[in-house]
Order: C-alpha cells, then structure tokens, then sequence
C-alpha cells in the first residue's frame, strides 16, 4: 500500500520517473483503475452541492469509461497519426500511464469547501492534463513533450465532440465540467 500511495504523491508531482515504472508493471493496471475511481470520488465529494450521492456514482462510471475511451484515442493519434520513430506502445500501458494522471484530481474533494468548487476543478484539470502529457510522454517513448501535448491536445477535442455528439443523441446537456 505504501508503494501505491508513493506513486500517486509522484504521479501528482509530475515525476516522469513513476510513469515510466508504471508503464512497465502489468501489475499495476489494478493500481490505475483505483486511481481513477478515488480521482472520480474525490470529485463527486467535491461537488456534492451538486449532483449528490447519485452524482459520485454516476461520475465514477462516467470517469472509468472516459478512462477507458481516452487511452484508446491516445493510443491511436500517438502510433498511428503522431508516432516518432521509436514509439512503442499498447493500450495496457496508455491505461496505466493515463490512469496514475488522475492522481492530482484527489484535490477536487477540497471543492466541497463553499466557493471554492470552480477553482479547485479548473487547478485539477490543468494539473491532470499536464500529468496526462508526461504519462503519454513516456508512455509512448517520445523525445518531444511538444508532441505529446499534441497527442493530448486532439485526444481531448475528438473526446470533447463525442460527448457533446453522445448527449446531443440523448437528448440532453453535457454535465458542466467547473
């Protein structure tokens, strides 16, 4: 437990080293679906005001999926349309790297605190992105940061469509992120 708590400190502390180690452990996937779960609690608790027990539920399954779906477009736009030369990777390690970047969104449980929701979620965001660029960075065996932000960048935008496409089919609004 002290190894899987040690992790989450350096995965929030952008430390490439523990993407790197993450990466290599086929054992750790179990260790990035909990940081992923305790990522989407976290917010849940954190905007409580707002959707409620229902809404931890519904945001963890939420997250678990977007997980799921971010890591196989990252996969995809970084070996297939933006790879280098020495990129190689497969979706366990994407999964695993992609999960441990959730880990600065432990803070957002702080967002339960009155007026603070808006700032806690919009820090947590910027930090878990930039976490998710180190975590692709290693994850496929880049040399240039600026290319992951890229691979980043488009993952986010195609996300972005397919929820708004997905709630637009449904018939409803896309949830308000901050």
């Amino acid at each position: 437990m002290a190894n899987f708590q040690y992790r989450i400190v350096r995965a929030a502390q952008l430390k490439a080293d523990v993407y790197e180690e993450v990466e290599a452990d086929k054992g750790a996937m179990g260790q990035a679906v909990l940081v992923v779960i305790l990522s989407s609690v976290a917010a849940g608790i954190g905007s409580f005001g707002r959707g409620g027990i229902s809404g931890i539920l519904a945001g963890t399954i939420i997250s678990l999926a977007g997980w799921v779906v971010w890591a196989y477009l990252t996969f995809l736009i970084g070996t297939k349309l933006l790879p280098q030369p020495q990129t190689n990777s497969n979706m366990g390690e994407l999964m695993r790297t992609i999960g441990f970047s959730s880990s600065p969104g432990l803070i957002r449980v702080l967002g339960i605190i009155p007026g603070l929701t808006g700032l806690v979620f919009f820090i947590a965001s910027v930090w878990m992105f930039a976490a998710m660029i180190i975590g692709v960075r290693q994850a496929l065996d880049y040399t240039s940061t600026l290319r992951a932000v890229g691979v980043c960048f488009i993952g986010w935008l195609i996300q972005v469509v397919l929820i708004a496409l997905f709630f637009s089919i449904m018939g409803g609004t896309p949830p308000k992120i901050i």
